[in-house]
């Protein structure tokens, strides 16, 4: 198995999901986790989890010879511009790069930030350790997760025949939107045509790599995430006022923009609550000023960053969770809001929408609907009850183990 976040380097629901599914999954197969960064004093019970940034390159040389990785070390179908979470360069520089990572001797793997702007150089470095690591090991199934580590998955295929997983938990799509044909869409492309299986994290992903993509459904198995147990913080609020929440990537996919919308016409017939907007990304400061300029700042809070004990700390006091994305492949936030015991809004283009049925939906554009749905769980406390009893039942099925043992069941068709 593959991976790009894990503990102790955690950015998001990639890493926590792949944990949550390793520590389920571990116990039912003879599991090896390759990552670019671990702690050599973290430990995950019944698996190996491998740093790359703690493999011995030297030793690593010694054990495995240069035809392993010159076999399949030329790769070179990509060459158009990159777009992950960053801008990036374009043909000349990427061919460049991947020039250079194949052509040079291998060294230790160092790495600080997992989504900088080395990050293409980072993937291939990667990759190419990767691939002289997993001729060492004895493994009958290849699993990768995200694009960050496709080509590892691929190149290996391509030199043991052993069949390949992808696990897609969001895609170039969902950030980017349908126009944009950027680099990593075509290695997402390329890795999924060449894939033996394919588990989007719900059915909306699933459709979107059929009909975008064009992949074959017959390949496309989908596996919703599960969720850990969580101890509720217990605050004291400091205001009367009704809290409504979003928190995630302030960007174009989780549609930050619609959620102040909403906020704006709420506060103009429910003028006792506050909104909250936690969470860092490039269209925080367009809000800010725009918040500013409608003169409703005092209502409207953007937070920045927040830890996840703070996370947990504002899901406390909550009254109303509003995840308005555009594009969202699962949308694990939510899942813990309903943890929280708070009534949920959710975009029907999400995968969580999916298994919590105890939620209002609308679609991420209709600001009117979510500004109505907000009055509404602020004035109804039926409403509200009505909805957090109804997800309280849902969530009884979202746990990792019950997630492992239908990854599980993929394994089997690939392996039997």
């Amino acid at each position: 198995m593959f991976g790009w976040e894990f503990p102790p380097v955690i950015n998001g629901g990639l890493g926590v999901a792949c944990l949550g599914l390793c520590k389920a999954l571990a116990p039912m197969v003879n599991l090896k986790m390759v990552i670019p960064k671990s702690n050599p004093e973290y430990a995950v019970n019944y698996m190996e989890l491998i740093g790359l940034n703690s493999v011995d390159i030297s030793t690593l040389k010694k054990k495995t010879s240069k035809k392993a990785f010159k076999k399949f070390s030329s790769l070179n179908y990509f060459d158009l511009a990159l777009s992950p979470y960053i801008n990036f360069t374009g043909e000349a520089e990427i061919n460049k790069i991947q020039h250079e990572v194949y052509t040079s001797d291998l060294k230790q793997f160092e790495i600080n930030e997992l989504y900088g702007s080395d990050i293409i150089r980072k993937v291939l470095e990667f990759s190419k350790i990767s691939v002289k690591l997993s001729a060492t090991k004895q493994f009958d199934i290849i699993h990768a997760h995200d694009w960050m580590t496709f080509l590892p998955g691929m190149e290996i295929k391509t030199a043991t025949g052993k069949p390949l997983v992808l696990h897609v938990h969001s895609l170039e799509y969902d950030r980017s939107g349908p126009e944009n044909k950027s680099w990593v869409y075509q290695l997402e492309k390329r890795a999924m045509e060449y894939a033996d299986a394919i588990i989007p994290v719900s059915n909306y992903t699933g459709s979107i790599i059929e009909n975008i993509y064009g992949i074959s459904k017959s390949k496309i198995f989908p596996v919703h995430n599960g969720i850990e147990p969580v101890n509720h913080s217990q605050l004291k609020r400091i205001t009367s006022e009704k809290i409504v929440i979003f928190f995630g990537r302030i960007t174009r996919q989780k549609g930050p923009e619609f959620y102040f919308e909403a906020a704006k016409k709420v506060l103009q017939h429910y003028p006792d609550v506050r909104f909250v907007l936690a969470g860092t990304g490039d269209l925080m400061r367009g809000i800010m000023e725009k918040a500013a300029e409608a003169r409703i700042g005092h209502k409207f809070h953007t937070t920045g960053f927040l830890t996840k004990e703070k996370i947990n700390d504002l899901l406390a006091v909550a009254d109303v969770y509003v995840m308005p994305s555009v594009s969202e492949p699962f949308g694990l936030s939510a899942i813990e809001a309903v943890q929280y015991g708070i009534p949920t809004i959710l975009s029907k283009q999400s995968g969580a929408s999916e298994v919590i049925h105890g939620t209002l939906t609308m679609d991420f554009w209709d600001v009117n609907k979510m500004a109505n749905y907000i009055i509404s769980l602020l004035e109804y406390p039926t409403l509200r009850k009505e909805l957090v009893d109804t997800a309280f039942v849902d969530l009884k099925k979202i746990n990792w183990t019950s997630t492992a043992k239908k990854v599980l069941k993929v394994y089997d068709k690939l392996v039997c």
